[in-house]
This record gives C-alpha cells, structure tokens and sequence, in this order.
C-alpha cells in the first residue's frame, strides 16, 4: 500500500522544471531493438521528468551482455550511470562465463526490477509432438532430437538442457547467434525445439509456422487459452523467466538509490507505459531495492543450481 500510495504521488507530481547539467546514463547490453533497449526507451522520458534529468541510453553489446556491465561496474558512482541488466547478467553469468570481469552482488547494488519475459518451448509446424509428453516421447524413442540456442550459456540454452537431463532424452544442442536465426531454423525444421522468449515467437505461434507445447507463466496466458503453462505439461523446473532490472555501480548513496528506483517505478506504473511494454511482450513486475536485492540473490543461486546439472559454460 506505501509503495502504492508513493508511486500515485510521483505520478501525480508535476515533472522538475529545470533538469540537472549531468545526464543519466543507462547503459543496455545489448544492441538496439532487443527487450532491453524496448524496455529502456518505453521508460526514460518519463523518469527522466520524474528525475529532472536528461536520461541517455548507451547500448553497449557483446559476450552476453559483459562488454556494457562490465562499463557499469566500472562507472563512477555518482548516481548518474545505471545499468539495465537482466538475469544473464545479472545471474547466469557467475558461474556460467569464464573470467568474469565483474562480480554479479557486490560489484553493483540493484535499483529496482522492472519486467519480465516468459519462456516458451516452441516446435516446427509440422512436428509430431503435440504436447511435452510427445516431445520427451521423441527423445527417449531410440531418435536423437536437436534444439536450438539463442547462444550457449543463454537461457533458451540452459533451460533446454535442463529439460533434455531432467527427462532422459537424447538431444543435441545448435547454437546459434541469436535468437532471429535460432527460431527462423526451428520454423523450417532444421531443428526439433527451441525455448524461446515469447515475444520472440508469439507472432509466428498466431500465425501457425510454429507450434506452442507449453509457457512458463503462472497461469495460461490472454489469447492462447488451449497453451498448457509448464506445471500444466509437468515440467515446473522450465517456469524460468527472463527479467530486466536496474542496477548502479557499488557504492552510490542509499538516498539517490531510492529516488532512482522512485522514478522508474513510477514511469512503470503510468498507464500509457504499460501498455506499451505489454505491447512488446513485456510483463511489468516492479520491485523496490530492497526486495529485488533478495531477488537477485534467489536467482544467482537457482542459476548455480542449474550450472552444476548441465555444466554449461559461454563460448569464448
């Protein structure tokens, strides 16, 4: 109810007439267009309002996501630079990159959870599995299945493995770099399955070149009511959500930690950003420091948990 109550006052605040000379920086690591840089630009005006300062994006990607946290890590810690990471950043990294050049906990200090993405497990069209049964079924029938990867050590690749040792199948894994060309060759049957974010797939999902087994979201979701969620199709362990959250360098002041979080969680909250995000895909799941601080700690551990099952390490 307080955080409630703050959000309305915020919103209902008229914005600072005079913006500060120093702009915000919030880094991205990833190129443009992806969910991070949607998300990123759905929210800085009007935070930046809330804030009484210019906010710059700065796509900085690479390496999943390394390249820009490592520049946010090593940011002054003025307030001014934040970063918009997200679980692979964030989580799977520290146990899943070789020679991390940052520290996921204590090199920064979270901000504030903004969004996340379900996962979906997606086959071609004209595949035989119908269901998850069917496709367990397809790997334990004496055939070796493939799926594909956004990358190895993304999500899409460890929540597939996980699946693949969790069910006994005999699956081989297809890298590949992205998730455009990942999902263009599960549309044209080059490989059995992919886990796909559902932004990425919904569209093609609508227009039946490919066919939804089963989403990880708490509930069917709005539109798909026949699309069994992944406790429905008896594989909870896949119901891992991609999230994106902002961090700043360690050390900035609890006060301006606070006053940041404030601004984009009311940017969040407008209902005309909403909109937008759920436009993208996106799920607006809002968080304070505090309570996306505890978050974030759960989530590097279920991340270990799933390294050490699968032993999956980046290229590179």
């Amino acid at each position: 109810m307080q955080r409630r109550l703050l959000i309305a006052s915020l919103l209902a605040a008229p914005a600072i007439a005079t913006a500060q000379t120093t702009p915000l920086r919030l880094i991205v690591p990833a190129p443009p267009g992806g969910s991070t840089d949607i998300l990123a630009r759905i929210l800085i005006e009007r935070a930046g309002a809330l804030l009484g300062q210019n906010v710059i994006v700065d796509n900085r990607g690479g390496a999943g996501g390394i390249i820009g946290t490592e520049a946010a890590a090593r940011a002054a810690a003025d307030g001014n630079t934040l970063i918009l990471g997200h679980n692979q950043t964030h989580a799977s990294n520290q146990w899943m990159a070789r020679n991390l050049p940052y520290q996921v906990i204590e090199s920064f200090t979270p901000v504030a959870r903004l969004a996340t993405v379900h996962h979906a497990t997606v086959v071609p069209a004209q595949s035989p599995a119908r269901n998850m049964a069917g496709l367990i079924e397809m790997g334990r029938g004496g055939r070796r299945v493939s799926y594909a990867s956004s990358q190895a050590g993304s999500a899409s690749h460890v929540i597939a493995e996980t699946f693949v040792r969790r069910s006994g199948m005999d699956a081989v894994h297809v890298p590949y770099r992205g998730g455009g060309p990942a999902t263009q060759d599960t549309v044209a049957g080059v490989v059995d399955f992919y886990v796909s974010t559902w932004p990425g797939v919904v569209a093609l999902v609508r227009e039946g070149r490919l066919r939804a087994l089963s989403i990880g979201a708490e509930q069917r979701i709005a539109g798909f009511p026949d699309l069994p969620t992944t406790a429905e199709a008896g594989v909870p362990f896949m119901a891992v959500d991609a999230w994106f959250g902002l961090f700043a360098p360690r050390g900035v002041e609890a006060p301006r930690v606070t006053r940041l979080a404030e601004a984009f969680l009311a940017a969040l909250a407008q209902p005309e950003t909403a909109a937008r995000a759920v436009q993208a895909g996106l799920n607006a799941a809002p968080m304070p420091p505090a309570e996306f601080a505890a978050f974030q700690l759960a989530e590097v551990r279920r991340w270990q948990e799933m390294a050490t099952l699968t032993g999956i390490m980046m290229e590179g």
